[in-house]
């Protein structure tokens, strides 16, 4: 057999094989050249603890035998050299290439530098993926992290392979992708040794494909795949030494998918399940999971029959001496499966007797097994071998009694065995250790068929009617193993191994031979080396498993002659080899290591023999799910399942068949194995290589010994081992000619041709041209050689840098000289000029000195002079003092003495006046009281007169006295009011005597001033008389002596008053500090709390959005789940009942409004029952109050009526006032006989009407007992009923007191006069007297609510008054209490922060004025435009054009009249010139109501909107509901609001693609809410009506329900147009913002390997055509700059795609502040999509990349201020962006952490340290990121309070969105309908 094949690669030679595994040295084969081996190279030298050391040589290496390097420490090392060139050391690679995601982009391919480059990603940047090639190495972390969310399956989603980080989902994606593309099934194939984290990443995988191919029915299919995944783990994975949950099985899950990708169903095979578990665990292992989480939920009442204990307790559970996990809750975990079998369709008796089986299990285990026959047998039986069970054996008893079996029977055949010969059968006794090892064995045996039945039942609740199309393969298989000591186990696992490494080889070489053809570069077949040997050894005929299976059917077959056979008969294959030192094992060479078996219990195991008896007495059992598990299987089900059809379990389940029937284990492994790689060969594979870092499961800790032996086994190495023996470097002519552009002279360009620019470079820089090959779109290079050209490149910039910093260093030089040189010069002068200063300073001291003596010696002369002067001075003055001061008080007593006897003679005079006054006003009382007396006789006679009226008026009287006693609660209320205002009063006037008292004591002190100057004047008067003139020369030294004096002491306050202002100053600027200090305090605070409150209004108004959105995403399903039941059922659903939207109630809408969907008919009909039984109620109190108002009319018809009865009879006399009064009474009675027959009638019908409205609340309250809803309904209806009941008997009650009244009058008439009753008023005098009363009556109620409600609001006033002056001293006192026991300093901050509350109150207020003044000032503009226009517009002047329509709120007016837009045609005249007055309202029929919305909304489109105002529909729609408003009719303007909205809904969910009708029914929504908004009657809406708009409010209906339920709508609208603008921004943002290069030579393209990304230029709009040209479109000429016309491109596409959107939103008329919102939201998810892809991208993560992305947001950010969007907080939402740009360019030293940490916070920690770990340099000289920066960085962000805990950015998030009120200013009655509309049904009011 050959031992190798020919494969089409490039030929190279091979790679050497070493005992310690295979070594790639060099370029494996392709050797680099001699001359880089030069001193100071860097290489890789063996290491027994690391694998691998780095190393630089010490000198150049020329040729010899060895080779001298040094290490990382310093020692020299001097390695031998074998071979020649062959055994130099590897090269390391270049820093550049170091931590790259795909390891096939390192120029060097060998194993150092896949372990080096694993290492560094795992250990420095925490990426546990690396790409291998087509392979996916995933290193288990031990950690959980936060990369697994949804936001990171939808951000992979639709990305290629290699475009995003390393990932799982990536692999996933890929998969899932080509399913879609090509319709091929996929596979997954997921290997690695145990502990690996296979199983995670199949779980991951699968939770993929249930996210992104989700079912669009509610099948529920996808969580039915995703819990499998816990029971699986539950039966089938236990801890191990090396991992907490390792999957004991493999598994092969197909995830079955229909023609549209959905999820239609699943099936599982598993293979080779470790049985020999459930009986044996070695030490610090657990059993399978599920015991365990028994005997946690062993207290559940459920399991109370099973009689479990602690897991301690059962020998099948505490061998391992390891019942715990940390941190796994077995009893949760029980939880959790229950819930999963539930959802996989396991009963609960099913699930009971499952449970029962595994209890039952370990309770065999706990059997026990004595030595010696049983002692209830004969005698003769004593002295026998074998083995017995206790009767009372109590885990015996319960094992039968939970198997439902006999006990006697199980008992005796677990001692016993049955012999059959061919003559007879007899029963053979087992020894102790015999039966417990039968024992072990049927506990295994149970356990694989429930563990099989499991599996089956999963797969029947997996599976699908639909039918599947494709489906994608998950396999978890597990790895190479190899152990001190291998069995039968290892050996099936490693011949899987060698099967799937096979099928990987042949996948490798078939991609790499597809990119060579496609590509056209020339190859040639190789030699490589196969496995097929290995795997022909093992299962070819009489090779390893067919002699096995010989061996078990020999009788007397044993392991040993089993490994002689062997030894016999496979020595002459070269994989095969026998041991040294032994006889029974047996060597096999694998593609991955030699493996040596020891064949002990190889039969045993492949033979997996149970005894029959057992099983007979288990079958025949009263357990239904035991005979499920061994009742024999047919023999057409025991044929193995073709793939693609529905799949069970790969191992079938055992049955009680014959001995020469019976299949072994190893012949079902490798029949299934087939089965599998069939299947895997008919799909499209993708391969998951796990790799275990530690033994010790520590988090990120990465030993390099046990990673390389797990690479070698996984086919990692082999992978790299097929790339370098190709081309594994691959560049695009473009990307190669950006990176090496230095290499080339400006000469050598051609930018229309790439292809040969890259030719020139490589042929002058490489001579061998088998280094390199061209193909159509890229250069393929040989291994070495990008690491050779990266070392090029770096010399020629090496010696640019050497160039510019020579220039420099000499502009440098020249600067420093000549800045010494100034600097020199600057000091000699600075010197001589301080010398000749000294000078001149010596010559002005010594000419001061003198001038100060002499002034000195003057100085003492005139002080000696003025003391002999003042001292004389002093002598006259006192002297003189002394004579006029006796002379002043002499005249002081004169003037008193005349003021005195002034002030007596005055009090005289008034005494006698007085008393004259008082004897005068005596006289006049006594004439006064006569006179009074005189009157009072007279009033008695009169009073007697009309005593009869008193009695007829007692009522009135009564009620003139509760007046009187209100008039005096009012006076006294009054009089204490009064009180108040007195103290008020009294507190003003005293405040006005202080300022009073204070005025004239300064005029008094003026008045002092001025008699002092006159007292002066006469002093000196009198002096110039008495003394002579000596005397006035005295007494002007001594004035003067005085004013000097006085000047001093003036000069002296100055100076103290001046110090006192500084400090004054002090204070107040400290005070105004303090002040503004405060101020800004209080200001953020505010600020704060206004931001709080904010952000809570937001989050309930986005948690009530999502519940709309959720509503109208149910609403959708429902609709398309109506539609598809309408498509299947055809005849059967005739006869239903569906519901549309053109015949859906009314109600439908109301119940929108509630936030809650339609449920369905029933909910409709209650609601509408309820509006009709609240419109009910309504119209019959409007007949209640209109019942009451008739009754008072008649009454006061009545009064009148006598009233002019009574005025006639006292004008005219007695005959002619019968005669007139009578027909007046006649006609009175017949109205009142009519009024009470009607009155009558409408109590009838109200009783009726009452009645049925109890009738219909009974039968709605039994339709809805369970209604909140309702209950609440019918308690305001039972309320409203009780109030009208109330409302009613006060009607009766007032009733009936007026007729009593009347009837009172009417019979003391007649009691008193008989018949003759009009004799009362015989003179007139009783009408006159009972009128004037009237009158009097009255005039006094006027006076008295006149005087009330000026008392009242005067209290009110006061009140205020007094609450304010009270807030304030309860203020002040606060303020004292609270700084009595503090300092000044804080007593005066306290008061500094009441005068800053009151200052800011105040602002506010002032503030508020002045909005109102700015808005009115605006509007005032407004008007004076409009009448501007209208002014040029009556002069003749054309009309102006409007390049945009504006928003609805300040349209164009011409004459009054409307004009909607610029392009409104004068062929389309919307509003005409009024000829006649309209009340602003639209006149319709009801049953023409849908051709109207069939025209306005359903019919109409954008482009004809455009031509018309903005919102006409919704205009329209409303003066129709005016209208129905108008004549008041409920169901007209209810059809005509629901029709309109089912329209709007019918027309967004057809259209909703189109963004124009999306938009414009937008517009008219929100006009339309506006609209019932401004004319409901609101006040809070009416602030700037005019009063002709407010007088058109609506009079008869409250639409605030119907305003709901069009917000509502509004909000659906708004996030149909959001989701639209990201679904076209969502493919730009990518290439615009992260791969945009619009600034040349900052490019950092680095090499790529096989997961290279796509060409991006393609993307940007370059393209290379197959002769490598490039070309840029619209560039006819190509230019160094048009390398960036593509890349602008896309740039400029987005800036375009949002300002045509701006474009038609501003068309359209959408508010301004709406705009704001919108673009707030799209440019969110523009930084949220930028952000995450820069994150997950590597390659874009530096510094060169930083700064194009900076330019490229400032683009975003300049086009958000062209469009006027800084009020709406657009730019803030690229902050994110924006800071992670910043972050890519800032310096990262230890000395940055603190402003790093500042500059980034609106990133999280996740996310600065995310960047900083894929951070990448672009050159080699730039420094990389050093460790402990990052780390230092994690502990500053650890103290940011409330950080965010996710990676990427949620795209899905949405800010709530708020609609403000637009006010039209437009009139409704100047509005017109066009003809285009063709709306003729419509007739203007």
């Amino acid at each position: 057999m050959a031992a190798s094949r020919s494969r089409g690669l490039p030929q190279t030679p091979r790679a050497r094989a070493t005992p310690g595994g295979l070594i790639l040295t060099g370029d494996l084969g392709q050797l680099p050249p001699l001359d880089v081996y030069q001193a100071g190279a860097r290489v890789w030298i063996p290491n027994s603890d690391t694998v691998w050391e780095g190393a630089e040589l010490v000198e150049d290496y020329v040729g010899g035998n060895a080779i001298r390097v040094t290490t990382k420490n310093g020692k020299v090392v001097e390695l031998e050299v074998k071979g020649g060139n062959v055994g130099l050391p590897p090269l390391r690679n270049p820093d550049i290439l170091i931590g790259e995601n795909d390891l096939t982009s390192l120029s060097y391919l060998h194993e150092p530098a896949v372990l080096y480059n694993l290492k560094v990603r795992f250990c420095n940047h925490n990426s546990i993926y690396t790409y291998c090639g087509i392979v996916l190495v995933a290193i288990n972390p031990y950690e959980e992290l936060p990369i697994y969310g949804n936001d990171i399956i939808w951000l992979y989603r639709g990305q290629a392979m290699g475009e995003l980080d390393p990932h799982i989902f990536a692999v996933a994606e890929e998969a899932y992708t080509k399913l879609e593309r090509e319709s091929q099934n996929q596979s997954i194939i997921v290997s690695g040794e145990s502990g690996a984290g296979k199983t995670v990443s199949a779980k991951y995988a699968m939770r993929y494909f249930a996210t992104v191919g989700g079912s669009s029915t509610e099948t529920q299919v996808e969580k039915k795949v995703l819990a499998s995944s816990p029971i699986m783990e539950a039966i089938g994975n236990a801890k191990t030494t090396r991992n907490d949950n390792s999957s004991r099985f493999g598994k092969f899950v197909e995830i079955h998918f229909n023609d549209n990708h959905h999820i239609t169903g699943a099936s599982m095979r598993t293979y080779l399940l470790e049985k020999s578990r459930v009986v044996f665990q070695a030490a610090g292992e657990r059993n399978y999971h599920i015991f365990y989480q028994l005997c946690a939920a062993r207290e559940l009442p459920l399991l109370q029959d099973l009689h479990l204990e602690v897991q301690d307790f059962f020998h099948y559970t505490n061998q391992g001496e390891s019942p715990n996990i940390d941190g796994v809750d077995d009893l949760e975990a029980f939880s959790e499966t229950r819930s999963a079998l539930t959802l996989l369709g396991f009963s609960e008796s099913d699930q009971m007797s499952m449970f029962r089986v595994l209890a039952a299990v370990l309770h065999l285990g706990n059997v026990n097994i004595l030595e010696g026959g049983n002692p209830s047998d004969d005698k003769k039986d004593e002295g026998r071998e074998g083995s017995h069970i206790s009767r009372k054996d109590k885990h015996l008893k319960l094992f039968s009694h939970l198997m439902q079996i006999d006990q006697a029977e199980m008992g005796h055949w677990l001692c016993h065995r049955k012999i059959v010969s061919t003559r007879e059968v007899f029963t053979k006794p087992m020894t102790a250790e015999q039966a417990q090892a039968a024992r072990d064995a049927l506990a295994k045996h149970v356990y694989a068929c429930l563990f099989n039945w499991i599996v089956e039942v999963v797969n029947k609740a997996l599976e699908s009617s639909i039918k599947t199309h494709k489906f994608i393969g998950v396999l978890d298989i597990y790895g190479f193993e190899t152990f001190e000591i291998n069995s039968f186990e290892q050996f099936c696992i490693n011949y899987a191994n060698e099967k799937l490494q096979q099928q990987f080889n042949q996948h490798v070489f078939k991609l790499e031979q597809e990119e060579y053809v496609k590509e056209e570069i020339d190859w040639k077949f190789i030699d490589f080396c196969d496995n097929q040997p290995c795997i022909d050894l093992i299962e070819s005929k009489l090779g390893i498993l067919d002699l096995l299976d010989e061996e078990c059917r020999m009788p007397k077959g044993t392991d040993q002659s089993w490994a002689d056979k062997l030894f016999e008969r496979c020595a002459k294959w070269k994989h095969f080899a026998k041991p040294r030192f032994s006889n029974s094992a047996f060597v096999i060479r694998h593609f991955a290591d030699d493996v040596q078996y020891e064949s002990g219990g190889f039969l045993e195991k492949n033979r997996d023999t149970v005894i029959e008896e057992q099983m007979e007495v288990l079958r025949t059992g009263q357990n239904k799910l035991l005979a499920k598990l061994f009742t024999e299987e047919a023999p057409e089900k025991k044929k193995l399942m073709v793939p693609g059809k529905k799949l069970i379990s790969a191992t079938p389940k055992v049955g009680t068949v014959t001995k020469q029937h019976k299949r072994t284990v190893g012949s079902q492994f490798r029949d299934s194995l087939q089965m599998l790689m069939s299947t895997l060969n008919a799909t499209t594979p993708h391969y998951v290589r796990c790799i275990k870092p530690n033994d010790e499961k520590g988090s990120f800790e990465y030993n390099p010994v046990r990673a390389v032996q797990q690479l070698r086994a996984c086919g990692v190495l082999e992978t790299i081992r097929i790339s370098a023996a190709g081309y594994p470097s691959r560049w695009t002519y473009l990307e190669f000619f950006q990176r090496y552009r230095v290499l080339c002279k400006s000469k050598d360009i051609k930018y229309n041709n790439m292809k040969g620019t890259c030719e020139v470079i490589l042929h002058n820089f490489i001579s061998e041209e088998d280094k390199f090959q061209f193909g159509k779109t890229k250069i393929f290079f040989r291994a070495g050689q990008v690491a050779y050209l990266e070392k090029l490149r770096a010399d020629r910039l090496k010696e640019c840098c050497v160039l510019i910093q020579k220039r420099v260093r000499g502009w440098i030089c020249r600067k420093k000289y000549r800045t010494k040189q100034g600097a020199t010069q600057t000091i000699q002068r600075y010197a001589r000029g301080f010398i000749a200063r000294r000078r001149v300073y010596h010559m002005r001291r010594l000419q001061a000195a003198i001038t100060l003596q002499k002034h000195i010696r003057r100085w003492m002369c005139q002080v000696r002079y003025r003391r002999l002067q003042a001292l004389a001075l002093g002598l006259q003055c006192r002297a003189r003092g002394l004579l006029a001061r006796r002379k002043y008080l002499q005249m002081r007593r004169n003037a008193a003495a005349i003021v005195i006897q002034r002030h007596i003679r005055g009090w005289l005079a008034r005494c006698w006046k007085a008393r004259t006054l008082r004897k005068i006003v005596v006289v006049q009382c006594r004439v006064r009281c006569f006179l009074a007396k005189r009157r009072l006789r007279h009033l008695k006679k009169e009073a007697r007169s009309v005593e009869h009226i008193k009695k007829l008026n007692k009522g009135l009287e009564n009620k003139i006295i509760s007046m009187q006693q209100r008039i005096g609660e009012l006076t006294k209320e009054r009089e204490a009011l009064k009180n108040v205002h007195n103290e008020l009063n009294d507190v003003r006037h005293q405040l006005e005597l202080v300022k009073a008292s204070e005025m004239e004591w300064k005029g008094k002190a003026g008045r002092l001033e001025i008699l002092e100057a006159e007292l002066e004047q006469l002093k000196q008067a009198l002096t110039q008389e008495r003394d002579e003139k000596m005397d006035i020369l005295q007494e002007k030294d001594r004035l003067e002596m005085l004013n000097k004096e006085e000047k001093e002491e003036k000069d002296k306050f100055i100076e103290e008053i001046g110090k006192l202002k500084a400090e004054l100053e002090q204070m107040d600027e400290k005070i105004e500090a303090e002040k503004i200090s405060a101020e800004e305090r209080l200001k953020k605070r505010l600020e704060e709390e206004a931001a709080f409150l904010n952000q809570e209004h937001d989050q309930d108004r986005n948690a009530y959005q999502k519940l709309l959105m959720e509503y109208h995403v149910l609403e959708q399903q429902r609709d398309s789940l109506e539609r598809e039941l309408v498509m299947k059922g055809g005849s059967n659903l005739a006869g239903e009942h569906h519901r549309s939207l053109s015949n859906a109630s009314t109600t439908s809408v109301v119940s929108a409004s509630s936030e809650l969907p339609e449920d369905g008919d029933g909910s409709e009909t209650s609601v509408a029952l309820i509006l009709k039984l609240q419109q009910k109620i309504k119209e019959l109190e409007r007949e209640k109050g209109s019942l009451e108002r008739r009754l008072e009319e008649a009454e006061r018809d009545f009064e009148d009526d006598d009233e002019d009865g009574r005025g006639s009879g006292g004008i005219d006399n007695g005959s002619e006032r019968k005669a007139v009064s009578s027909p007046r009474r006649s006609n009175l009675a017949a109205t009142r006989t009519r009024d009470n027959l009607r009155l009558q009638e409408l109590e009838m019908e109200n009783s009726k009407l009452r009645e049925a409205l109890n009738a219909i609340r009974k039968s709605v309250a039994e339709g809805e007992k369970g209604s909140e809803g309702a209950s609440e309904l019918m308690d305001q209806f039972v309320a409203l009923q009780e109030e009208l009941e109330r409302r009613r008997e006060e009607c009766v009650q007032l009733r009936g007191v007026l007729a009593n009244q009347t009837q009172g009058i009417k019979s003391v008439a007649n009691a008193s006069y008989g018949s003759d009753v009009d004799i009362i008023n015989e003179d007139g005098e009783l009408v006159m007297a009972f009128e004037a009363q009237k009158k009097i009556n009255r005039q006094l109620e006027d006076e008295l609510q006149i005087e009330k409600s000026r008392r009242e609001i005067l209290g009110e006033e006061l009140r205020q008054e007094i609450d304010r002056l009270r807030e304030d001293n309860d203020r002040q006192q606060r303020l004292l209490a609270l700084n009595l026991g503090k300092g000044p300093h804080t007593q005066s901050e306290a008061i500094l922060q009441h005068e800053i509350k009151r200052l800011t109150s105040e602002n506010l207020d002032l503030q508020e004025k002045l909005d109102a003044m700015t808005e009115q000032a605006r509007k005032y503009k407004k008007n004076l435009k409009v009448l501007a226009k209208k002014l040029r517009d009556t002069g003749g002047i054309d009309l102006l054009t409007i390049p945009e329509v504006t928003a609805p709120s300040a349209p164009k007016t011409t004459n009054g009249v409307v004009q909607p837009s610029a392009t409104l045609g004068p062929s389309i005249p919307v509003v005409r010139k009024m000829e006649r007055e309209y009340m602003g309202m639209f006149e319709y029929r009801q049953q023409d109501e849908a051709i109207i919305m069939r025209h306005l909304i359903i019919d109409l489109k954008p482009k004809l909107a455009l031509t018309l105002l903005p919102g006409l529909p919704a205009y329209i729609i409303f003066m129709c509901i005016r209208h129905t408003d108008f004549i008041n009719d409920d169901d007209k303007v209810c059809s005509l609001l629901t029709t309109m909205i089912n329209s709007i809904k019918r027309v967004i969910k057809k259209r909703h693609d189109d963004f124009d009708t999306t938009v414009l029914w937008l517009t008219n929504t929100l006009r339309l809410l506006h609209n019932l908004k401004q004319y409901s009657g609101d006040k809070a809406f009416q602030a700037q009506n005019t009063p002709k708009q407010n007088e058109q409010c609506l009079r008869n209906f409250d639409l605030s329900e119907y305003r709901q339920v069009l917000s509502d709508i509004a909000v659906w609208i708004y996030q149909g147009v959001i989701k639209y603008v990201e679904e076209r921004v969502q493919q730009m943002v990518v290439p615009a913002i992260l791969e945009h290069d619009a600034i040349l030579g900052l490019s950092g393209q680095k090499p790529v390997g096989m997961r290279g990304r796509a060409a991006s230029v393609s993307r940007e709009g370059s393209l290379v055509d197959s002769g490598g040209r490039t070309s840029v479109p619209g560039t006819p000429g190509a230019e160094p700059g048009d390398l960036a016309g593509g890349s602008q491109r896309s740039l400029n596409a987005l800036l375009e795609e949002l300002s045509q959107l701006h474009k038609m939103l501003r068309l359209h008329g959408v508010d301004p502040q709406l705009i704001g919102q919108l673009f707030r939201q799209v440019f969110y998810f523009i930084c949220a999509s930028a952000l995450n892809n820069l994150m997950m991208r590597k390659d874009l993560c530096h510094w060169a990349k930083g700064m194009q992305i900076r330019y490229n947001l400032s683009h975003l950010e300049e086009w958000a201020r062209e469009h006027h969007m800084q009020e709406a907080q657009v730019t803030e939402m690229l902050q994110p962006i924006i800071q992670a740009a910043h972050l890519l360019q800032a310096r990262k030293t230890d000395d940055d952490v603190q402003s790093v940490c500042e500059m980034c916070d609106k990133l999280s920690s996740f996310q600065i340290v995310k960047i900083l770990n894929v951070y990448t340099a672009a050159d080699d000289f730039e420094e990389k990121v050093p460790l402990t920066f990052i780390r230092k960085i994690q502990q500053t962000l650890n103290s940011r309070p409330s950080q965010s805990q996710t990676l990427l950015m949620e795209t899905k998030f949405s800010f709530p969105v708020r609609f403000p009120f637009n006010p039209s200013n437009i009139r409704l009655e100047d509005i017109e309908i066009p003809e285009s509309l063709n709306l003729p049904m419509l007739k203007k009011v």
